[in-house]
């Protein structure tokens, strides 16, 4: 029973940690929406009346602040001073580096060997998995995903033989992963491919 109360509350908190962001971002979207409405009026009221001209003429201009702060990040500057709000703010939120490692894997920007797709060796099988970091002594952290959600799982540190690094995108994994293993051919494939 005891073991059936902690996966049942395992679930729920993997659960939790994808639909809390997704949640929060929606609010978060709605309420500058609502702010930014009243700030477009003047200009919504020169477009047709059948159409939510201020909704949209909202979200256009949302989405024109979050282009132009993506372009200022890609600046040195703009990217100095954004890492300078993230360590002394964001990095201090629990959780926020492995999101953000991830969110930046999912958009295909990080070059670092965190969340690298992978085949771990565990027990007598192959599971699909994700190398974290290398340590000193050459043994992999590896992430084993729960399905499916990619967000909750457990950690092994394995030897390097026991882990076999994928030449595969990394939303490919996730989707294998979160599709109930459906995919995971092609996993395989990747793996065998590269043995030869």
């Amino acid at each position: 029973m005891r073991a059936y109360g902690k996966s049942v509350l395992g679930t729920l908190v993997a659960g939790f940690l994808v639909v809390a962001p997704i949640y929060l971002t929606a609010l978060l979207l709605l309420k500058a929406l609502r702010s930014l409405t009243s700030l477009v009026q003047p200009i919504a009221k020169l477009l047709p009346a059948g159409l939510p001209a201020e909704q949209l003429l909202a979200l256009l201009l949302i989405l024109i602040l979050c282009f132009l702060t993506g372009v200022g990040i890609h600046t040195r500057i703009g990217h100095a001073i954004w890492e300078q709000i993230e360590k002394s703010s964001f990095q201090r939120i629990p959780g926020y580096a492995l999101f953000r490692s991830f969110a930046q894997r999912m958009a295909g920007e990080s070059e670092e060997i965190a969340w690298k797709p992978a085949l771990a060796e565990i027990e007598e099988a192959l599971v699909p998995a994700f190398i974290i970091e290398e340590l000193d002594d050459g043994r992999l952290t590896v992430f084993v995903p729960s399905v499916p959600t990619p967000f909750a799982g457990a950690i092994y540190i394995l030897n390097p033989d026991r882990v076999h690094p994928l030449n595969v995108p990394f939303t490919q994994a996730v989707k294998a992963i979160s599709r109930w293993g459906l995919g995971s051919k092609d996993l395989v494939a990747a793996m065998e491919q590269k043995a030869r």
